[in-house]
């Protein structure tokens, strides 16, 4: 595997080995140890499973009080994957990374505790995987305007995006609560 920093270089690109012939494929998706070192000292508790439609735009969420690091990746379709810092004193306060990953690139994204998370639906459909550091904790939960001109995401639309009333609800990047330091 190999663990590629982005430019917030908390949030991790990870690309697998991937072994493959004509009957298929074989990589390695988690190793403790080698993301222990890559990015950072954290256990997963809890792992997710969607399945959407071209167009719809998951996000922004974060959780404030019970923060959750995610391991993403997508097992069919493709996605633009985004997660936006959320931690005051980071000196990337604000500001927005984003990968597209795919069934075909196999490649996953870390995305610590401390920021907004999301995805575009840029296949026909798509099925989205992740593990989580803590438990989902619906009184907890948080969503940052997708759209928010503060922020400035460059999301690759090509039709919608489609929202649920939850996501239409989310809050301008100066109305979010913030986390209180990087560490």
């Amino acid at each position: 595997m190999e663990y590629k920093p982005l430019v917030i270089p908390d949030v991790v690109l990870l690309i697998p080995k991937v072994f493959g012939d004509e009957r298929g494929f074989f990589m390695e998706t988690f190793r403790h140890e080698e993301f222990i070192k890559y990015c950072g000292n954290y256990q997963f508790v809890q792992d997710n499973h969607s399945s959407s439609k071209q167009g719809i735009l998951r996000g922004l969420h974060y959780q404030h009080q019970k923060p959750q690091g995610k391991l993403v990746r997508v097992t069919r379709g493709e996605v633009f994957d985004v997660a936006v810092d959320m931690r005051r004193d980071s000196p990337s306060f604000g500001r927005w990374v984003g990968e597209y990953l795919s069934e075909t690139n196999k490649r996953m994204l870390w995305v610590p505790p401390g920021f907004a998370h999301g995805f575009y639906v840029t296949s026909e459909s798509a099925e989205f995987q992740y593990k989580c550091t803590d438990y989902y904790n619906p009184g907890d939960e948080y969503s940052l305007l997708w759209n928010d001109d503060t922020v400035g995401i460059n999301w690759p639309l090509s039709v919608g995006p489609t929202l649920s009333a939850k996501d239409q609800e989310s809050q301008l990047f100066a109305n979010c609560p913030y986390f209180a330091s990087s560490s």
